[in-house]
């Protein structure tokens, strides 16, 4: 197993602290974002914490719970770092918004 060089895992700590602080700025938003706006964060979050979706789709009738099935697999295959790093670019774009 290949060593990471130190400055390497103190990026990658420092990305991670970034992304669990665009986490809570965005729960902490003041005004509540549209749910198309909502489902951009929920795909990339699922995605930074969990990876590819790992539950069966729902059934198209359970439409909230269908549509967020559909923002998380709408990510598959990308890696958790550029999952974390997406969310954070979302989180800049609605922060001014939002916040």
């Amino acid at each position: 197993m290949q060593k990471l060089p130190h400055e390497t895992l103190s990026e990658l700590k420092l990305n991670k602290m970034d992304f669990h602080t665009a986490c809570e700025k965005a729960k902490a938003f003041t005004k509540k974002p549209t749910d198309a706006e909502f489902l951009e964060f929920y795909g990339l979050y699922k995605q930074s914490t969990v990876g590819d979706v790992n539950i069966a789709a729902p059934s198209a009738i359970n439409l909230k719970d269908k549509a967020k099935w559909d923002a998380w697999n709408k990510h598959k295959g990308l890696s958790k770092d550029a999952a974390q790093a997406a969310y954070i670019a979302t989180y800049e774009k609605y922060a001014p918004k939002y916040a």
